[in-house]
């Protein structure tokens, strides 16, 4: 089975609690990322992995009103969670997503998924070698995979974030990065700081399509340029940076 797995916990450093903020009148960040995830054609479960914390009580409840599976695991060691998660729900291969891309576009998942499902890698990503737009990231790979950098990775940026022990393993691992047709990793829709949010919140409020896509943002961003300096200032990838920084210590 492929299931997704989407980590959610309320306690994010820059924005606390951002994974329950309202992105419109309807939705917070988690509502919009599972209904966009809906619409994905090659995903056939999915689980909101949140933390033992009592702060993500919450969570858990708002899964169970949307109808979505719930999974609580270790805080900080996130591929543990990933690994008892994947293991609980029998996944053969795994839908990496991160609760802070609430416009995760569906054809992009079901495109990634595909390229796994046809060919004999071991990791497939669109986030390597980067070409798409950050807020766009997936990550597919098997429970055996995830189960052998389970027991082996031992860094605090593998444990917390999951994957690189496979990337940086490229010597033992089939990778493979899915690129976009054009490089427009200069934009960013992540949701990190209040400025992200409030360009996510302009995005939504501005397109109607549901599911938003790729190209309805692209087309919105033509029309309105301005919008990408409302978070023109961010820091791309400041969580993993800071664990490398940890690694070091």
């Amino acid at each position: 089975m492929i299931g997704a797995i989407i980590q959610a916990r309320m306690g994010s450093s820059r924005l606390p609690g951002k994974v329950m903020m309202n992105i419109s009148e309807k939705d917070t960040m988690l509502s919009f990322l599972v209904k966009q995830l809906s619409y994905c054609k090659l995903i056939e479960n999915m689980v909101i992995a949140t933390t033992d914390l009592g702060e993500d009580d919450i969570i858990v409840k708002y899964a169970s009103d949307m109808n979505v599976e719930c999974f609580r695991g270790s805080v900080l060691d996130v591929l543990d969670r990933y690994y008892h998660c994947a293991k609980k729900f029998m996944f053969s291969s795994i839908v990496r997503i991160t609760s802070d891309c609430p416009l995760i576009d569906p054809h992009i998942v079901d495109n990634v998924i595909k390229t796994f499902k046809d060919n004999s890698y071991d990791y497939v990503t669109n986030s390597l070698n980067r070409t798409f737009p950050y807020g766009t990231e997936v990550e597919v790979f098997s429970f055996h995979i995830l189960e052998e950098t389970w027991k082996n990775a031992k860094k605090p940026s593998e444990r917390e974030h999951v994957t690189p022990y496979i990337y940086n393993h490229r010597d033992m691992f089939k990778v493979f990065n899915v690129e976009n047709s054009e490089n427009i990793s200069h934009l960013s829709w992540t949701v990190d700081r209040i400025n992200d949010l409030k360009l996510v919140q302009n995005i939504v409020f501005k397109i109607d399509d549901r599911p938003i896509l790729l190209d309805n943002i692209l087309d919105l961003i033509k029309k309105e340029p301005e919008l990408i300096n409302i978070n023109k200032d961010r820091i791309p990838n400041e969580g993993y940076l800071k664990s490398l920084r940890d690694d070091k210590n």
